[in-house]
């Protein structure tokens, strides 16, 4: 095989971890055709049948398998040179990839790109929305904020502030049902809970009100749906309490509850430190986080 096929192997190791065509080209950025056609390049090259097609996707062969172990390293490989390559830029320019909850990527870092435009208008930022834990490891983010600390070796976080949770409600909702005073009025509202995840549920058990998910008048498992629905009046719901201390429509309920916090941390990978672009933008993101945090 030539220098060239690790474009083909790149391909494989997508398709061999999502099972799918379709999966991998949105991973790699091609068409599904092209990354069809690598594949069977792939295959040919080896001399070897490497997934059985079927309705269910690609799955891999015993053979391919076993390429896909010794492909593995090569990646890892791959992406530190990278790695390295990003850390050692001494110029602040250039593109930053950051990863965030979906609320934390919608509701915040926008004005938070805006104000690093103005500083540094050299910087590009990308924002990937996702509640998943990114791949910081794997580049698929350059940062990334997280509500949970992050345990990689690798990594490199900084706790930016624990993030309190309350009640709330628009006001337009309130005026028309009336305040709950107690915790123990809730029932009697129009509630806003999730669909599937189950993390209010089993938090109302905690303190003593076990909750069905009948409860919710509206459910649902998106934050950014769930803060538009509470900022619509559907109802009653939970949010970040710094997120309604800047919506002049939504109010706060219940501030003696004892609700749990959020931990904020933000991560980046240990072999980016170098690199004067991703220490400006963190350095940036950890003072304009913790302004949010703090209200």
């Amino acid at each position: 095989m030539s220098d060239a096929d690790w474009t083909l192997l790149k391909t494989f190791i997508a398709v061999g971890e999502s099972g799918s065509l379709s999966a991998a080209a949105r991973r790699l950025g091609l068409s599904q055709p092209s990354v069809g056609r690598h594949v069977g390049e792939l295959e040919a090259a080896l001399g070897l049948v490497l997934f059985r097609r079927g309705r269910s996707g690609y799955d891999l062969t015993e053979k391919g398998a076993a390429l896909l172990e010794r492909a593995l390293p090569m990646r890892a490989a791959a992406m530190a040179v990278s790695r390295l390559a990003a850390g050692s830029s001494e110029a602040i320019a250039g593109t930053v990839r950051i990863a965030a909850s979906e609320v934390m990527a919608a509701y915040v870092l926008p004005a938070i790109a805006a104000k690093l435009g103005v500083e540094e208008p050299g910087i590009a930022i990308e924002i990937v929305a996702s509640n998943l834990i990114e791949n910081l490891l794997g580049r698929d983010a350059d940062i990334a904020v997280r509500m949970v600390r992050p345990e990689q070796l690798d990594l490199v976080a900084r706790h930016v502030a624990d993030l309190p949770l309350r009640v709330c409600a628009a006001t337009a909702y309130l005026d028309r049902r009336g305040r709950p005073e107690r915790i123990d009025a809730l029932p009697g509202h129009d509630l806003i809970g999730q669909d599937r995840a189950d993390d209010i549920l089993r938090g109302m058990a905690a303190m003593g009100y076990p909750l069905g998910r009948d409860a919710f008048r509206l459910r649902t498992d998106n934050q950014i749906v769930a803060w538009e629905a509470i900022k619509a009046g559907n109802g009653i719901g939970f949010a970040q309490a710094s997120l309604i201390a800047r919506e002049p429509s939504v109010e706060a309920l219940l501030p003696d509850l004892p609700l749990p916090v959020l931990p904020m941390w933000l991560a980046m990978h240990r072999d980016l430190k170098s690199s004067p672009r991703m220490r400006r933008v963190a350095d940036f993101l950890f003072a304009e986080l913790k302004a949010y945090a703090a209200g």
